[in-house]
């Protein structure tokens, strides 16, 4: 054999044993990415409860063109770190939970089914994932027929939606819509939704799902804040000048700034958790 030669061979037993290694890594690591136990959480639901901070408007830098807007959904997942797991666990023993925000701004029942968000989510689920359904902001919206639904066609996806986590082996649990920055009476901030806040738990006793009566809860714990702090620090009533989005200033009392969607968030945490110790007697 030529040094030539030599040098060839050698440097293809080279290339060889790194290739080697190289998939013999990718392989260990494809291993314990399935060795690792993640339980998903799906949200699903309308503008108060969407992600405006990941691919929400693909391509456009959200803290130029959208903060201090902020979903509840937004600020989920840091509620799940592993310390909470721990109280947890009676139902969810993975290593860890992810939470997939597939909420979207302007969406009823009927438009989240029709554009196939709804979907995407049933086509992803895993037994033991879990799906927080929170409509009603929209469905109710007479004055937008594009998205508008009565409260029959409202109950019958919400039915639907249930029906479908089950038939994957999920673990539906439905919400009330969150309330509104209005109106106020009194000193108290009262529920602006009707039967759009009725019918979700009517679906849920009907059919033995969880829910969370995040209406009430949420126009609770407003009133006790006072209204003047709600509007100001919770939604987004936004003066001049403060930021690069809203430069005119804002005023909008269904939406939610940084700190009223983590108010709202851990609402639905806590019970959450309550969901999970009464499933476990």
């Amino acid at each position: 054999m030529t040094k030539k030669t030599y040098n060839i061979v050698s440097f293809l037993f080279i290339v060889l044993l790194l290739s080697a290694c190289q998939s013999q890594t990718q392989a260990q690591k494809s291993t314990e990415k399935r060795n690792k136990k993640v339980t998903h959480i799906y949200l699903i639901g309308d503008s108060t409860m969407a992600d405006y901070a990941g691919d929400y408007e693909p391509g456009k830098d959200y803290m130029k063109v959208r903060y201090p807007i902020t979903g509840w959904g937004q600020v989920f997942q840091p509620f799940f770190v592993k310390d909470s797991l721990v109280s947890l666990k009676a139902a969810i023993t993975t290593d860890s939970v992810e939470i997939i925000d597939r909420a979207y701004g302007g969406r009823s029942t009927r438009t989240f089914f029709q554009e196939g968000r709804w979907r995407y989510v049933y086509e992803h689920l895993e037994p033991n994932d879990y799906v927080i359904i929170q409509f009603g902001h929209n469905d109710g919206s007479e004055k937008n027929p594009e998205r508008y639904v009565n409260i029959q066609g409202y109950k019958e996806f919400l039915r639907l939606f249930v029906s479908q986590t089950r038939q994957k082996g999920g673990n539906p649990i439905i919400l009330t819509p969150v309330a509104r920055n209005y109106p106020w009476k009194n000193e108290k901030l009262e529920n602006v939704h009707g039967e759009y806040a009725q019918a979700p738990i009517d679906i849920a006793k009907e059919m033995n799902v969880p829910y969370i009566d995040l209406n009430k809860l949420s126009m609770e714990y407003f009133t006790k804040k006072g209204q003047d702090f709600t509007t100001t620090h919770y939604f987004m009533n936004l003066p001049e000048g403060l930021y690069e989005a809203y430069p005119k200033g804002q005023k909008d009392n269904t939406h939610f700034q940084p700190e009223g969607a983590k108010v709202v968030a851990s609402l639905v945490f806590r019970e959450f958790k309550n969901i999970i110790k009464s499933n476990k007697k």
